[in-house]
């Protein structure tokens, strides 16, 4: 029997209407903005009619910013942080779960427990793990008079961008508890077939395991592309500037004339990516979250 709330449903709807508008506005509103000229944009209060003026917008943010750039870095940083978080998690929780060692249920709890220092007090002994991660290594060379001119800081290069920023104890929580829900008798029966525990993850856990993996997929690429403060402190390099933080540039300083129509386009093209991820992932994504059949 399913109960008739006509008054509840409509409180329902109502805040969901207003949530919509609350998230969607400023979105819609830097939409408009990057469709107008500039001396629209620089009216009070701005049009709020799409204008013509989006391509040419966008142009002149890739041309200035060198946006085509920073958005093949941002997509290399996400796509491997995600790929990176997903491996390390998944083999991490499958260990926790199924490898009787003593000290599993520590390991995991101090996995946990980094959930509860935030990225701000984590960042600077990163950063020093990251800029002298190899220094023993050069000193070593510089004993025996080698140069190979090879750069042993993880600064401006990829790998520093991207392996900081793998572990993930939320993702290794969520595949040991998707883990703990599989029923025993398919671990017992492997065994009893012969398999290898690396057998029994490929060819049962990992495919069970997929639509878990696609909503992280989506949750950890949009994370890892919107990562701000880690980009600014390892890269100084122009040509390593991810696209978040490069949309700064844009931004008018107080000696420049505000052509906010144009830093609106270049914050538009940010948004894209991490939008058609969601997009072209949402049945995966929503399956992941709220499949309980398994």
């Amino acid at each position: 029997m399913v109960e008739r709330t006509p008054i509840l449903d409509f409180f329902s709807y109502a805040f969901l209407v207003l949530g919509i508008v609350v998230v969607g506005f400023p979105i819609y509103y830097c939409l408009v903005a990057a469709t107008l000229p500039l001396s629209e944009v620089l009216k009070y209060p701005m049009p709020l009619i799409p204008g013509e003026k989006l391509l040419e917008n966008i142009r002149a943010a890739v041309e200035k910013g060198h946006l085509e750039t920073q958005l093949w870095n941002s997509f290399l940083m996400a796509l491997g942080i995600t790929v990176g978080k997903i491996s390390v998690s998944i083999i991490s929780a499958f260990a926790i779960v199924y490898f009787n060692f003593r000290i599993r249920m520590l390991a995991f709890w101090m996995i946990f427990m980094t959930l509860m220092l935030p990225v701000e007090i984590r960042i600077l002994p990163t950063y020093e793990v990251a800029a002298n991660l190899f220094s023993p290594f050069k000193s070593l060379f510089r004993i025996f008079n080698l140069e190979f001119g090879l750069d042993f800081s993880l600064l401006n290069t990829y790998s520093g961008l991207i392996l900081p920023l793998v572990a993930s104890a939320t993702a290794t929580f969520l595949f040991r508890q998707f883990f703990l829900t599989l029923p025993e008798e398919l671990c017992e029966a492997s065994k009893m077939d012969g398999a290898t525990p690396m057998q029994f993850f490929w060819k049962i856990v990992f495919p069970l395991s997929k639509t878990n993996i696609a909503a992280l997929f989506v949750i950890v690429f949009v994370t890892g592309w919107n990562q701000y403060l880690w980009p600014l402190l390892v890269t100084t390099e122009p040509s390593m500037d991810t696209i978040i933080v490069g949309v700064q540039h844009l931004i008018p300083k107080a000696d420049q004339v505000p052509q906010w129509n144009v830093a609106m386009a270049g914050a538009l093209v940010a948004m894209v990516p991490p939008i058609m991820v969601v997009l072209l992932m949402q049945r995966w994504f929503v399956k992941g979250l709220v499949e309980h059949e398994k």
